[in-house]
Parts: structure tokens; sequence; C-alpha cells
């Protein structure tokens, strides 16, 4: 009889323990995540795509800004965990004060209402993001150090040739003329290259896998592994993929297929 008393005293507290994870309105369509690197996965027609996989959570809401308190509205939401050792006292006293455990990384949004909005909050990856969303995504690029111009800005280099050994990867004339006598501010010339925030924006998404908090993004996204990217609904006016688009797509690849086979027959 103990045996099955413990037994039923222990189910209202998996539920209670369960039913204090709050969820976060799904209008908040936007996450932090970390890249994971890249792979390829079938969707549903056996169409193989190249997707960039990013870990988007659990994302919790650290704090809401109010117009009336702080003269705009956003929602700050965290990600990763951080051992309370490694934080200085004034982000210690604000954890503190807003009753949540430490985040890592800590990024604003500008939403028009944070109503129904709160700290603690944990974004349901699965109801903010369906395959076949665009989305934009932002992060810092790799760094390259010290790069050269054709590495640094794409260009093309000289000619090889007529003894010209020096020149193959050279930058060629700065426009510095004798009535100037200087370069001009802007002038793409060797420099620093990389570790900049840059956005990539339209990718497509698809798959989401909610139990695992994994986003899957078709192509490339800014940074190498282990880079905090932030994936947010695009900016762009069409937000989903439609039908007519995927069955344009499917008629195209057909037609490439098609040419293919027939100039192999040749």
């Amino acid at each position: 009889m103990s045996e099955e008393t413990n037994q039923q005293s222990a189910v209202p507290e998996a539920t209670s323990a369960a039913a204090e994870v709050k969820k976060a309105p799904a209008s908040l369509r936007f996450v932090l995540g970390e890249k994971l690197g890249m792979t390829q996965v079938f969707d549903d027609k056996g169409n193989l795509h190249a997707v960039s996989v990013v870990k988007a959570g659990p994302c919790k809401i650290v704090r809401v800004r109010t117009q009336e308190k702080d003269g705009y509205a956003a929602v700050a939401l965290g990600f990763g965990d951080v051992k309370e050792s490694r934080l200085n006292k004034p982000d210690t006293g604000n954890f503190k004060e807003l009753g949540i455990t430490p985040v890592k990384h800590i990024k604003e949004c500008r939403i028009a209402d944070v109503k129904g909005f709160e700290a603690g909050q944990i974004i349901d990856l699965d109801a903010v993001f369906k395959p076949g969303d665009y989305v934009d995504v932002q992060g810092k690029i790799k760094g390259r150090g010290f790069a050269g111009a054709m590495k640094r800005h794409g260009f093309s280099g000289q000619p090889a040739s007529h003894g010209a050994s020096d020149r193959e990867r050279a930058p060629g004339g700065l426009a510095s003329r004798r009535s100037l006598g200087k370069v001009l501010s802007g002038q793409r010339m060797a420099g620093h290259y990389g570790f900049t925030t840059t956005t990539v924006s339209k990718i497509e998404v698809a798959k989401v896998d909610a139990a695992n908090n994994l986003i899957f993004l078709k192509g490339s996204v800014p940074g190498a592994k282990g880079t905090i990217v932030s994936v947010l609904e695009t900016s762009k006016p069409r937000k989903r993929i439609t039908t007519a688009q995927v069955q344009k797509l499917s008629a195209s690849k057909a037609a490439n297929i098609k040419a293919s086979a027939a100039a192999k027959k040749k």
C-alpha cells in the first residue's frame, strides 16, 4: 500500500512541474540558436536538399520592454546556460530579481505589442516556425584576418604573362592622381576581412524538430560551427512558399532532367 501511495503522490508533482513551464505566445517569430553545421535531408517528394542545422532552443524570455517604462516595446530572449560564478554582480542581481536561471546569450527583438509576454516563458519552436516558412538569419561571418584585395573584394587579378611575375594578385591602380595626391577613403584595398555581422534573407525552413530544438534551413547561414545566430521571420513581403512556387520549381526541374537526358543520348 505504501508503494502505491508514493506512486500516486508522485503523479501530481510531475504534473505540476510540467504546468510550471509557460510557453510564450506564437506571435513572437524570433529565436536564438547555435549553428551546428550542414547536412542533407530528403523532402516528401524524394528531392535532396543541403541544409544548415541550427539548435534553436530552448529559448526563454529574459525581459519584456514596454513603451511606458523603456520608451519602446521589445522582448529580450536568452539562450544557453551559464554558471552563476561566471557572471558579474549586476547580471547576477538582474537574474535573481527576475527569478530565472542565468543565460549566456541575450538579444532583443522589437515587437508592436508585448501583451501576454512575461519573463520566464519558453519559446515553442514548433508553434513559431513551420516547414515552408521564409526566415532571415543574422550572425557573424568567419574571420579571415588580414586579406588581400582578391580574397576580400573578389578581384580577378591581373594577367600572369609578359613578365608580370609579381602582379598576378595585385589590386591594380588606386586612382591616386597627380592633382589629388592621395587615395580616397573607401577605396577597395587589402585589409581586415570577416567577423562582421551579416544577414541572409529569405531562407526556407526545410524541417523543424521541436523535440530536439533543431531547425533545418535550406542553404548556408552566416558563421562557423558554434556561432550564435538569430532566426526571425523574413522582412520580405512573401513570408511563406506557395503551392504555385512548388509547382513551378517541380516543372523546371523536370525540364532540366529531360534536357540533360536528351543531351546524353546525343
